[in-house]
């Protein structure tokens, strides 16, 4: 990894943070004058130190690793140093809860603080997708009995399968004036800003892929274009907010869509690297095949159509022959005989159908066409290609709503190195980058030179050993201590267990730095690891898992979200719980969870129980949230193709793949859930994993632990429980 090539950026600041050179204010002044601006606010020593690293690394030209613990104020801390830079600012995050916050409040209020000091309000714009944003020209096309995008769709769509009933056509039909009405009164075209929404058909038929955009040259709504007028005021702006998708898009297309700027802040850091790969991901599935072959029809001989129509019917037989999860061996023969048959095909009707002129009567329906017959050629040659550089599965949801086959990148680190730090500077960070209590593993998987971890001193490895002794309540030579001590894992001098700061790490070009956050975690929380457990070894809620649970869950009353490793997991949890208790258990699934979530904050006496999206949506702070349990540890299934891939990629080259892939994944996510229980700094709790592996694995429990907050550690159950009842009284 070498330096960026950034462009001239602004003056260096001097040694010491404060007033540039020239009078220009410096970050630091920014930020002061921005936590100024808020009653009772004070600047946080984290939040301070982590925008003079952003300063001094704008001025050396370096990439930054941050992590940023929750309750920083991360997002202040780099919002105030991007105003000191020249040009647009560039801010990436991968949710849109935290792209809503920087855009309704961050932004406004900084911007609001900062005017008198910079002699002028800055500007921020976001930036989305071409199809976020409403296209005249398919408005103006758009019926609500469009063939290939409604009366037609997949079946997935449309459960009961078939064509459109009267009253759906009747129902799409409302939707489609009332966007021809909202199109008279938008300045923006921004979907989010239609309220009330309408459904996704409904969007789809108004809205325009950017692979479908004929540009705003040949389009005869262009100089009107919502889209290209989001760009505009993207170029024109301070700081531009845009997500991680689309920045991704923006690297693999040349780097076109995002304006050129000298600062990339990428905030939630960990999701980069997937929405990356998704990024790079193509499919075929027989429905689209379908429907692209009747939008080119009108453009085509019977005959170059009726082979389209042919290699869909083709790839509909292979993936009902073909079993789900990763192709090992190769494509199957009828599967690579339909992707033979598809590439043939869409070279047919891409030669029939020709370039888009200017003059042609239906551009935009000509590009439309043109535009996803390519895709479909493409994504067929990478099939048949079968390179080392790719991943191919079998795609076959338990509904059997939706078959696909799909491709996707088997790393992206090498796309990162290439795209992502060329002539920018970037920042990335996040609560959740220093794994196992360094920043190595996560730089490297976004493409920077990391070295790898030296091993401990021997006085090293034997203070480690004596300390993990003392977290489980046991010293050398196994006399029960009074307790456990504070942050519970080995606590070298210098790791994160002994101080809550990840000592840094740095490669050819970037450095990293641990801001901490201001929780206390040790005295705030518990993390207690249920180490007398058996293994978990089936899917499902084990019945000693289930036992605890409700030791647990009894002991405090409620106040308890349980994230899960399976739905099965969860519904089994909620229904013991409801069996063996009183409390009121909320399940996901059983109704909206943003409902579900609003009910747990509002009742204390709740429990919240469900999967994945859980363990990073739910923010809960106060006391409706003072146990987490964590049913397993959140290892990537043995059938997630892309995860299996790599670890075998890594096997077959001497390496360990579930300790280079499966651990770190794990890591992230465990974090991520371990972080729902401390959200501000009058929270307390117990944070219970009732898997034992946490404790006894020798190989990665150490790792895992050190990759979350220093928390008091126990595996001792009497300690958590009495915590609990201590909270119940309160």
């Amino acid at each position: 990894m070498t330096p960026p090539r950034t462009a001239a950026g602004p003056s260096t600041p001097s040694a010491r943070s404060g007033r540039r050179r020239g009078g220009r204010p410096s970050g630091t002044e920014l930020l002061a004058a921005a936590v100024g601006a808020v009653p009772g606010g004070a600047t946080r020593p984290g939040q301070q130190q982590m925008t003079e690293a952003i300063e001094r690394s704008v001025a050396a030209r370096e990439h930054l690793l941050v992590q940023a613990g929750t309750g920083t104020g991360k997002s202040l801390a780099y919002l105030a140093p991007a105003l000191t830079v020249d040009g647009p600012v560039v801010v990436s995050t991968a949710t849109l809860a935290l792209q809503s916050q920087l855009v309704e409040h961050d932004l406004p209020r900084l911007a609001d603080a900062v005017e008198p000091l910079l002699g002028r309000r800055p500007t921020f714009a976001v930036l989305k997708g071409r199809h976020h944003y409403l296209c005249l020209a398919r408005l103006d096309n758009s019926t609500e009995d469009e063939p290939e995008d409604t009366l037609f769709d997949a079946p997935a769509e449309r459960p009961a399968g078939g064509t459109k009933w009267l009253g759906e056509a009747g129902r799409m039909g409302k939707q489609i004036q009332r966007l021809r009405d909202w199109a008279e009164k938008t300045d923006t075209g921004d979907r989010d800003e239609l309220d009330p929404g309408v459904d996704d058909q409904a969007w789809r038929l108004v809205s325009m892929p950017a692979r479908e955009c004929v540009g705003a040259s040949r389009c005869p709504f262009g100089q009107e274009c919502f889209a290209e007028a989001s760009r505009a005021r993207a170029r024109e702006a301070d700081v531009v907010v845009t997500n991680h998708s689309l920045l991704a898009v923006d690297m693999l297309a040349g780097r076109h869509i995002v304006p050129p700027h000298k600062l990339l802040i990428v905030d939630e850091a960990h999701e980069l690297a997937d929405r990356v790969s998704s990024a790079a991901q193509a499919e075929l599935v027989p429905e689209l095949i379908d429907r692209s072959a009747r939008r080119a029809r009108p453009l085509l001989r019977p005959d170059v159509a009726d082979r389209l129509t042919e290699a869909g019917d083709a790839l509909a037989v292979g993936l009902a022959e073909a079993p789900a999860g990763r192709l090992t061996g190769g494509l199957p023969g009828p599967l690579r005989e339909a992707c033979t048959l598809l590439d043939a095909a869409t070279r047919a009707a891409l030669d029939a159908i020709g370039d888009v002129k200017a003059d042609d009567p239906d551009p935009v329906r000509k590009q439309q066409a043109k535009a996803v017959l390519d895709e479909l050629s493409t994504t067929a040659q990478r099939l048949l290609e079968e390179g080392d550089h790719d991943v191919a599965w079998v795609e076959k949801p338990d509904n059997g709503s939706r078959r696909a086959l799909v491709v996707a990148p088997l790393s992206v680190a090498g796309t990162l190195a290439t795209h992502l730090y060329d002539e920018r500077t970037v920042v990335a960070t996040s609560a959740t980058l220093a794994l196992g209590g360094r920043f190595d593993t996560v730089a490297r998987a976004l493409g920077l030179d990391a070295p790898p971890p030296a091993p401990p001193s021997p006085a090293a490895a034997a203070l480690a050993t004596a300390a993990a002794g003392r977290s489980t309540g046991v010293v050398p030579g196994g006399t029960a201590s009074a307790a456990p001590q504070a942050g519970g894992v080995a606590t070298t001098p210098g790791s994160r267990a002994a101080t809550g700061v990840v000592p840094a790490t740095s490669g050819p070009g970037w450095s990293s730095l641990d801001v901490g956050s201001p929780f206390d975690y040790a005295r705030q929380g518990i993390l207690y690891v249920a180490a007398h457990l058996p293994r978990p070894s089936v899917s499902g809620l084990p019945e000693a898992a289930g036992e605890e649970l409700l030791r647990l869950v009894g002991a405090l009353g409620g106040r308890t979200l349980g994230l899960f490793s399976s739905r099965r997991a969860a519904q089994q949890a909620a229904e013991l719980v409801r069996a063996r208790t009183d409390l009121p258990v909320l399940l996901q699934g059983e109704e909206a969870l943003p409902l579900l979530v609003r009910r747990f904050r509002e009742d204390r006496s709740s429990c919240l129980f469900g999967v994945m999206s859980l363990w990073q949506g739910v923010d809960v702070p106060g006391d409706a949230c003072q146990l987490v349990v964590i049913d397993r540890l959140p290892f990537p299934r043995p059938d997630e193709p892309l995860a299996a891939a790599r670890a075998a990629a890594v096997d077959a080259g001497g390496g360990s793949g579930f300790s280079a892939v499966s651990v770190p994944i794990a890591a992230v996510r465990l974090a991520q859930g371990v972080g729902r229980l401390i959200r501000a700094t009058g929270d307390r709790g117990v944070v219970a994993v009732l898997d034992s592996r946490l404790e006894t694995a020798r190989g990665y429990g150490p790792f895992l632990r050190r990759s979350l907050p220093p928390f008091w550690y126990t595996t001792r159950p009497e300690v958590a429980q009495g915590a609990l009842e201590r909270l119940a009284k309160l």
